[in-house]
């Protein structure tokens, strides 16, 4: 399975936050780190704040932090938030899908594949390898 870019930047700015929970960040801030373009991140960032993950304060200090500690954030509720569409294959198009076995295993496989996002948070994954702030700060 392949997750879409959209996913990959709201988990890029929810790691990025994650990691610095101590101030307000800004989208230009994140996109320089990851060297993405700030327009994408825009659009993430404005439904992630409508989904509640993150906060955006207004003005001239202003900017975006995490609306919830990380432990709060479930990886596979908010990949099911970000992807659009789950199919594998197009099996509604296929002459044989009626009686197709492989569409049951691809469906099995989807849902074991989202069984296993949904035992980490955010919090777990920015613990698995350590401190990657200082691999963002040299990139900027």
């Amino acid at each position: 399975m392949r997750l879409t870019r959209y996913t990959d930047y709201a988990m890029r700015v929810l790691l990025f936050l994650g990691s610095r929970t101590d101030r307000l960040c800004s989208i230009s801030e994140i996109a320089k780190a990851y060297g993405i373009s700030q327009n994408h991140l825009m659009k993430v960032v404005s439904d992630l704040v409508s989904a509640g993950y993150l906060e955006s304060v207004r003005g001239r200090s202003g900017g975006i932090r995490l609306a919830m500690r990380s432990d709060d954030i479930n990886i596979g509720k908010l990949i099911r938030h970000t992807e659009e569409d789950f199919d594998l294959v197009e099996c509604g198009k296929c002459i044989i899908a009626p009686a197709c076995g492989l569409t049951g295993v691809l469906d099995e496989a989807l849902q074991a594949f989202l069984v296993v996002l949904d035992g980490y948070s955010l919090a777990d994954v920015l613990a698995k390898k350590g401190d990657f702030s200082n691999l963002l700060l040299s990139a900027q």
